[in-house]
């Protein structure tokens, strides 16, 4: 490699370390089936909260009461906040009730085999440098795991996935001031809450600065390679980039195995990433961890084989 590509390549990494985007996110799951299936834990409707996938609040056919999940937000919202939401899930769970029924009857399923209705509708911004940017909203329906319907918030209508979604899409789109509030609580009430919800949970949700380790093993598939993994955990927020390279150079992600970024039981998250490599050196490779709390990237060594990882 020469020196100027190398320089290049240096260039790219610190302008994509200087715009790594701080993001969050605030989504509402609702999940129904057309019955019960008696089955622990199987609720006929569910609904929750995810403030950065981490669950804020639940409600469920059972219980049929809005409680929170996390000790901030018990200690934050008032009385009547869970008493407003025990309503709106109650209406929501007649309203899904409603609507499997239809869509059944629509596609001609009966009631014998299960079927499922879900729908997945919040925001997301970019809070970089302290400032809140909206990124976008969503707000999609899904029938037996299949996409179903979309809003799209830049045209201000509802998109079928499905033919069988097109009159609901119809229907939806012939109230106008229907679709006005989806995009006004997607792109401004839904803002308005997480950012307070990021503001109650502060404590709970600060900062945690990735912890990066590199293990290297004795390849599964050919003795006389080595497998090098690099694992960072315990970082929050979840977005983080995470690189396994030779000589500084990122090795193409086709020759990459990734676990995804993964929760940790305390909320803080992990990623690990694994590369084959030629058994001779592995101190020509490193891992290089970007995250929006560093002020710098990590940047670990591969070491000498070690069998205890």
């Amino acid at each position: 490699m020469g020196v100027s590509t190398a320089v290049c390549v240096l260039l790219l990494n610190a302008v994509f370390i200087s715009t790594l985007a701080e993001k969050h996110s605030l989504f509402y799951i609702y999940s129904a089936l057309n019955k019960d299936v008696f089955l622990p834990g199987i609720y006929q409707f569910t609904a929750l909260g995810l403030l950065d996938g981490r669950e804020i609040d639940y409600y469920n056919s059972k219980e049929q009461k809005k409680i929170p999940k996390q000790s901030w937000m018990m200690e934050k919202m008032q009385e009547d906040y869970w008493e407003k939401g025990t309503q709106s899930r109650k209406s929501k769970e007649q309203w899904f009730k409603v609507n499997v029924d239809i869509l059944m009857k629509r596609m001609n399923h009966n009631n014998q085999d299960l079927h499922v209705l879900q729908w997945r509708h919040g925001c997301e911004i970019d809070e970089s440098n302290g400032v809140v940017k909206f990124l976008r909203g969503i707000s999609e329906y899904g029938y037996d795991g299949s996409d179903f319907l979309y809003f799209d918030n830049s045209h201000r209508v509802w998109v079928a996935s499905v033919p069988a979604a097109e009159p609901t899409k119809r229907k939806w789109d012939g109230v106008s001031i229907q679709n006005q509030y989806t995009q006004g609580y997607l792109e401004k009430e839904c803002v308005d809450w997480l950012t307070k919800f990021m503001e109650y949970g502060k404590e709970t949700l600060r900062k945690h600065y990735p912890d990066v380790h590199v293990f290297t093993k004795k390849s599964v598939h050919d003795p006389k390679r080595l497998t090098l993994t690099c694992l960072t955990t315990g970082f929050y927020p979840k977005d983080v980039d995470l690189s396994l390279r030779k000589f500084s150079i990122s090795i193409p992600d086709h020759l990459i195995t990734s676990s995804g970024i993964r929760p940790n039981d305390d909320g803080t998250y992990q990623l690990r990433k694994s590369v084959e490599i030629s058994g001779d050196d592995p101190g020509d490779y490193d891992c290089y961890v970007s995250h929006s709390y560093l002020k710098k990237p990590v940047m670990k060594k591969g070491g000498k084989y070690n069998c205890d990882w």
